[in-house]
């Protein structure tokens, strides 16, 4: 007969070999917090829950381990976890499900008499959340050091803190705005008290010094500990530091400085020593300066971290790799890297003192990120030997860089913000001529740099590909620097050092403007559904198989004089449209046209009742200005419109595009008119219109030839236009529908058996769904 007692012994024998680090207790707690939370967890569904055991860690009070067991293997999880008292995996999640309205839960399920012959499940159920999710191996027990290091680097553990972290960023940013401590010295004093937070006798005594003297140590401790390695730049690096012993708050206010550090030591140093390489300083920085224009101004934007991750990817960074990067800033490219070199060298000592003394060089110019760059990479333990104060395209500096011989590049060059500043490629070449041949540089850049045609840009791209290789260019995230408060379309740029751009080499574009992450008000954007690592994953493996996928990745021939956008190349797979894009195209087209009192109801019925199907056609490509004449409308500012009955359309995505309405009499001698047209805007929404209309120059109207003009019917016009949608793929706000890109645009539509387009199908089709009547 099964016997419970035997598994619960065997779980008893584990945990108790760590008795040093946690308490095990056994049915209830004598934690009065632990009893509260069960005495309404019962598997039964109403009393008090017993579980088999809660571990609690005597050092870490948010954390604890409950456990249920089982004797009987066929007794471990229900088919859909709802039957808390037969099963242990049903069970356990139950009492998690309580226990974490106010700690974080490991729960294990365990069924099973035999010791190595058990079934174990792990689940971690983070505080004030509703779900439990999987983690660790399946039918094995950790040790609790393994248990606590498996917790502290999960994905979503780690998004819990990071949220928490930059929800205390705003609540301190208010406070050392309170005050007056400026935007730009905010992340300078909280990196200056985590360097002395390292110094053991400044954590012992600050907290009974007075204020001028808290002042005074603080500097005095910062200049001990960076001097040994930043020798040659101490001075400047003090001096930045300077205004904490002169400011008139800090410097004499009782307890502001000291309240100050206490707060930084529980909220800002913990999160680093569980997150060692994390560029926790530059996410502060963001933050502090969100509300500053001094960091726009200096056309400074930083990276995301998991851009900076994605970076050391993309480069195939390992243990040794020597990275270099030519515009440091708070240092979170170097943070990154030396993350993924350390993981590589697989626990050698000596391998990882290596790496931090001599494998990583940063340049920085600004004054203060340099200070805060150097306290960034002492906090982490690493690197600070290498950091170079100075401008990047300076030749001694450059002739200290190229001593290391460094084999990847990374940089986000500062963005232009003057005709008199060096172009973003001007960067690039400067990293590439420092790298050792064959080296990889990878670079995020405003995708106007690729747009470049003519003038220092072009010349840029020129020389470029005349000493290296572009070897791929990534599309980025629409609003990717959203968290800067900077709105700049970017794409990454992979070039191969000192090896000449090929004639007939095929660069690879990709479209990787989708990385899921969503924006939350007050926090920015976040990886909110977990999918960010898959959708890395799929990126990085279709580039390093250089795997051509129609809507997303291209392999295409390019100059200096061509686009360097995977947007101008990509094939847009026209037939993924389904029935009911078409369907939703003829619904706002009719709201819209009821709204604005055009049509006097909508009647949902089809105009032909017959079953038609999109598949029921070959498709084929055809040059949209082999269809259509294209132009272009006029511009006509706001305080110049007269308010009429005629609709304006101007560059909008809702309202089938009308802006407003203005007076025909007044604009018709110096505006076109148009009616029954489809409309193409700046950033490529697309409308039909069967009412007379004005557009401003951001709208391109479509004129069907006089050939075709007998079948250029509303219903045709509808369909055509539903597909057009699909270009958007190929614009935004950094690379804008134009007359000379429209020339190039191709669509897909239905042919005959004379492979001719098929004007009545796609008539025909729209005649057959719900609200064609309308039309």
């Amino acid at each position: 007969m099964a016997n419970e007692r035997k598994t619960e012994q065997i779980v008893r024998k584990h945990f108790e070999r760590f008795a040093n680090e946690i308490t095990i207790e056994e049915q209830s707690s004598d934690i009065p917090k632990i009893n509260k939370l069960l005495k309404t967890a019962s598997k039964k569904g109403s009393g008090k829950g017993y579980p088999e055991f809660i571990i609690s860690f005597k050092n870490n009070a948010d954390l604890l381990i409950v456990i249920e067991c089982k004797a009987n293997i066929t007794k471990h999880e229900s088919e859909k976890k709802n039957k808390y008292s037969d099963f242990a995996v049903d069970g356990v999640l139950i009492y998690a499900s309580y226990l974490s309205k106010e700690f974080d839960v490991i729960a294990i399920a365990v069924s099973g008499e035999i010791e190595n012959n058990l079934k174990i499940s792990h689940f971690l159920q983070l505080k004030n959340t509703e779900t439990a999710h999987n983690i660790f191996n399946d039918d094995t027990f950790l040790s609790v050091n393994d248990y606590i290091k498996a917790y502290k680097t999960d994905e979503r553990k780690f998004n819990q803190d990071f949220q928490k972290l930059l929800k205390y960023s705003r609540s301190l940013n208010d406070k050392l705005h309170s005050y007056k401590v400026p935007e730009s010295q905010r992340s300078l004093l909280i990196s200056g008290i985590l360097i002395a937070l390292t110094d053991l006798a400044f954590s012992n005594s600050y907290k009974y010094q007075n204020p001028k003297e808290l002042s005074e140590n603080l500097i005095i401790t910062i200049k001990n500990k960076l001097t040994s390695i930043q020798n040659k730049y101490i001075e400047n690096i003090i001096s930045t530091y300077s205004f904490i012993k002169t400011h008139t708050i800090l410097s004499k206010k009782e307890n502001i400085l000291k309240n100050i550090i206490d707060e930084i030591d529980t909220e800002i140093n913990n999160f680093i020593k569980n997150y060692k390489y994390f560029d926790t300083l530059g996410q502060f920085y963001i933050e502090f300066l969100r509300y500053a224009n001094n960091d726009k101004g200096l056309g400074i934007v930083l990276t995301p971290p998991h851009i900076t991750e994605l970076f050391t990817e993309i480069a195939s960074i390992n243990k040794d790799s020597i990275v270099l990067d030519t515009c440091t800033g708070t240092g979170g490219f170097l943070i990154s890297a030396m993350k993924k070199m350390i993981i590589d060298a697989g626990g050698d000592k000596n391998k990882e003192l290596k790496i931090k003394s001599e494998q990583i060089i940063g340049v920085e110019l600004q004054h203060d990120l340099f200070s805060l760059l150097c306290s960034n990479m002492f906090i982490h333990g690493d690197g600070r030997s290498n950091l170079l104060k100075g401008n990047c395209f300076d030749d001694n500096i450059k002739i200290s860089v190229k001593k290391h011989k460094p084999n990847v590049g990374f940089l986000n060059p500062p963005y232009k913000t003057s005709k008199n500043d060096p172009e973003e490629l001007e960067f690039i070449y400067n990293n590439l001529e420092q790298l050792e041949k064959g080296a990889l540089c990878v670079a995020i850049i405003p995708s106007s740099c690729a747009l470049a045609d003519k003038g220092t840009g072009f010349e840029a791209k020129k020389k470029l590909l005349k000493n290296h290789t572009l070897e791929a260019v990534f599309s980025m995230p629409n609003e990717l620097f959203y968290n800067s408060n900077v709105s700049v379309s970017t794409c990454v740029m992979v070039f191969r050092a000192k090896e000449k751009h090929a004639e007939k080499f095929k660069t690879y574009f990709g479209l990787w403007k989708d990385d899921n992450f969503v924006k939350i008000k007050n926090i920015g954007r976040i990886d909110l559904h977990k999918t960010w690592s898959k959708i890395k994953d799929n990126w990085l493996n279709n580039y390093k198989n250089r795997d051509e996928i129609i809507g997303e990745s291209i392999k295409i021939n390019v100059n200096a004089k061509d686009e360097w956008l995977a947007e101008n190349y990509i094939k847009i797979n026209y037939l993924e449209t389904k029935k009911s894009d078409f369907q939703e195209f003829i619904r706002n087209y009719t709201g819209n046209s009821f709204l604005i009192k055009k049509i006097d109801f909508i009647d949902k019925k089809p105009a032909k009742k017959k079953d038609i199907f999109l598949k029921d056609r070959n498709y084929n490509f055809f040059k949209l200005i082999d269809i259509y004449n294209i132009k272009k409308g006029e511009r006509l500012i706001k305080s110049k419109r007269i308010e009429g009955k005629i609709p304006l359309l101007t560059s909008k995505s809702l309202n089938n595009g009308i802006s407003g309405f203005i007076d025909y009499e007044h604009f018709i001698e110096n505006k076109s008119i148009y009616s029954k047209k489809i409309t193409i805007d700046m950033l490529a929404n697309v409308f039909y219109h069967g009412y007379k209309y004005f557009s401003d120059d951001n709208i391109h109207t479509l004129i069907i030839k006089d050939k075709y003009e007998n079948f250029g019917t509303e219903f045709v016009s509808i369909f055509i236009a539903t597909l057009l949608q699909k270009i958007v793929l190929r614009y935004n706000y950094g690379r804008q529908v134009r007359l000379k890109r429209l020339e190039n645009e191709t669509i897909m539509l239905p042919v005959n058996d004379d492979n001719k387009i098929d004007w009545e199908f796609m008539e025909n089709y729209i005649k057959s769904l719900d609200y064609s009547s309308s039309i």
